[in-house]
């Protein structure tokens, strides 16, 4: 158990550092409106929310509503602006790196290496697009909590051999739950964290097999608890079917269509070597610490597993996309840590302690310049200025109350930044006029040609992305444009320009 002051400082001084740590390091996300375009739908649906319009119905995706929901919540606090979403996706971080510092803690591991876990996950959360408020950030806190209570628990069965607790039971399944509102491709980690829980109980027959299938059962309805409870919700609104769709069939969809493996192989591969020095660093704890007794050992065998069954919810949508991988970090950050500590034990006694804080540092620090080099380098919000707050402001200035705006193939947190009219529930670009139209379940083409016909107070087209565009969409849209519009501005972007369109 932890003493008084460990509590303490567990409670109170850690995630303030891990706060502090995570708003500076993710500082340059607060100078620009898009990291990454997902961001903007959930911001889309959580404003709409705010004044009485829920997700799925009148802005729909194809994910549970989990992610507006947060975003509505910090909005409702903080107010509705792009800081508030960069806030929030600190505070997540901050959240997952304490939880990673309870999973090191339960163990019996020094307090330095739970705050170096905590450190090296906040550093690396900046890569692969994670400066984004994403799904992988907005869950990585409930399920490194259920982790950390999983652990928690397997940790008094082998020490004092106490049977699980219904109460870290409890907690761990909302947790869990929370994290599958908001994409369920984390199962497999809530799998592992019940076994944690269980298992050893059971091995040591410190707990019933009857006792331990209630738990199951109970664990699984507590995972699940959180969706039921937004489903019976839409289904008294008389939503269920948009819910069910949303919720469910239009990820089954997106998963059909599966990457190639050579394309996978590439996407793995790029990510592998984003993370190549926690990688490095991981494969010398394993072969240091995995088959060892004690806290280093429970960590590594602990840090494995927990990789793996990550990687299942890495794979399970059937694409590589960079944010994807953040799934890894937590494992990641907790084998990274024990390398380091394995290379600090070269040193001699007293330089240690200094030794392992240097090498944290360093590679805290290389994967903040990594990010910041290239920000830095296009220099959005700091050299020149930001494309998309300048279309903002261009739609804004000829904008009526009430007025519908059309982002053909831009970025959708327009529509929530000029507080336009949405002209249709569809609204994500990559599954209205893009590759992703298959997971709508509608007639994409015919939804285009209504909202043409409609004649939208601005349409908004990027000539860079334009040769992503299903072909059919680029065609209806090219020639009402061509009849019935005129362009009135362009923004510059480093792929190519930005059109704005408006009705002669």
């Amino acid at each position: 158990m932890l003493t008084r002051v460990d509590s303490g400082l567990g409670v109170v001084v850690i995630p303030l550092l891990m706060l502090l740590a995570s708003l500076l390091l993710r500082a340059l996300g607060f100078l620009v409106a898009v990291i990454d375009t997902d961001e903007g739908l959930y911001l889309v649906q959580a404003q709409a929310w705010l004044r009485g319009a829920w997700p799925l119905v009148a802005v729909w995706d194809m994910h549970p509503i989990g992610a507006p929901a947060m975003y509505a919540v910090a909005m409702a606090v903080f107010g509705e602006s792009i800081a508030t979403i960069r806030l929030l996706g600190a505070g997540c971080v901050a959240v997952a790196a304490w939880a990673l510092y309870g999973v090191v803690r339960a163990v019996g591991a020094p307090r330095g290496i739970g705050i170096a876990a905590g450190l090296v996950y906040v550093a690396h959360s900046l890569r692969m697009g994670g400066l984004a408020t994403n799904t992988e950030i907005l869950f990585a806190p409930m399920v490194v909590t259920a982790m950390a209570l999983g652990v928690l628990g397997a940790a008094r069965v082998l020490h004092w051999g106490q049977p699980p607790r219904w109460p870290l039971l409890v907690a761990m399944g909302l947790a869990m739950g929370c994290a599958l509102a908001i994409k369920p491709v984390r199962v497999a980690e809530g799998c592992l964290a019940f076994g944690l829980l269980v298992f050893p109980a059971l091995w040591h027959r410190v707990l019933p097999w009857r006792r331990a299938l209630g738990m199951a059962a109970a664990y699984a309805g507590l995972c699940a608890l959180p969706t039921l409870c937004f489903g019976l919700v839409y289904l008294i609104r008389g939503d269920l079917l948009a819910f069910l769709d949303g919720t469910f069939l239009a990820p089954l969809r997106y998963a059909q269509g599966r990457m190639g493996l050579v394309e996978s192989f590439h996407h793995v591969l790029v990510e592998l070597l984003t993370l190549l020095w926690p990688f490095m660093l991981a494969g010398l704890a394993l072969a240091t610490w995995l088959r060892r007794r004690g806290a280093g050992g429970m960590l590594a065998r602990i840090g494995l597993l927990w990789f793996l069954a990550g990687s299942i919810g890495v794979a399970s949508p059937g694409f590589f996309y960079p944010h994807y991988f953040q799934i890894w970090l937590p494992p990641l950050a907790i084998l990274a840590t024990l390398g380091c500590w394995r290379l600090a034990r070269l040193l001699p006694p007293a330089r240690r302690a200094l030794g392992f804080s240097l090498l944290i540092g360093t590679v805290m620090l290389g994967s903040w310049r990594a990010d910041a080099t290239a920000r830095i380098e296009r220099g959005i919000g700091l050299f020149a200025p930001d494309p998309v707050r300048q279309v903002t402001a261009i739609i804004r200035a000829g904008l009526k109350p009430g007025e519908t705006i059309f982002i053909a193939n831009y970025h959708p947190v327009i529509y929530a930044l000029t507080d336009a009219a949405l002209p249709s529930r569809f609204i994500f670009p990559a599954q209205l006029t893009g590759e992703f139209t298959q997971v709508a379940g509608i007639d994409t083409d015919a939804e285009v040609t209504r909202i043409m016909a409609t004649k939208p107070r601005f349409v908004v087209v990027d000539r860079g992305w334009w040769p992503r565009m299903r072909e059919s969409a680029a065609a209806i849209i090219t020639t009402a444009l061509e009849r019935d519009y005129a362009l009135v501005a362009e923004v510059d972007e480093d792929r190519g320009p930005i059109e704005l369109w408006a009705p002669r």
